[in-house]
C-alpha cells in the first residue's frame, strides 16, 4: 500500500539517513515528497526549498534536531498527516503534545528499519 511520505531534512549526501531513507520509500513503491535546505533530485524524487501544501501526505518523517523543528509545526500539523515519524535523534516531547491535540498519530522510530521489517 502506497503511504505518500513527506521527508523533511532531506539531504543530497548519500551518506545522510534521509537519503538513503527517499531511495529506500522508492525502492517500496511509495509516493516521497522532500523538503530540504539544498535544491537536488535524490532517485526521482525533487528535493524542495520552499514549504508547499501537500495533497493527501500519509507520513511525515522528520531528520530534523528537535530545535530545529519549532518553526515547522504548524506547516506539518496544516497537512494533517496521518502520522509523524520522529527518526532517531529527532525526539520531540513538546511537538508530541501538539499532534496529540490535532489528533495526529505519531511515533520514536527509524523509517529504515519500519520499511525493512514490513512495520512501515
Amino acid at each position: 500500500m502506497d503511504k505518500k511520505t513527506l521527508v523533511i531534512g532531506a539531504s543530497l549526501k548519500t551518506e545522510r539517513y534521509s537519503n538513503i531513507a527517499i531511495n529506500r520509500l522508492r525502492n517500496y513503491n511509495h509516493t516521497v515528497v522532500a523538503f530540504g535546505l539544498k535544491p537536488g533530485k535524490v532517485d526521482d524524487v525533487t528535493i524542495d526549498t520552499e514549504l508547499i501544501n501537500y495533497d493527501a501526505i500519509n507520513t511525515v518523517t522528520l531528520y530534523l534536531n528537535p530545535q530545529r523543528q519549532e518553526e515547522y509545526y504548524n506547516y506539518i500539523i496544516s497537512l494533517k498527516p496521518k502520522r509523524v515519524i520522529f527518526n532517531p535523534g529527532t525526539e520531540n516531547p513538546e511537538f508530541y503534545k501538539l499532534l496529540e491535540q490535532n489528533n495526529i498519530e505519531f511515533e520514536a522510530a527509524c523509517t529504515l528499519v519500519l520499511l525493512a521489517t514490513n512495520q512501515y
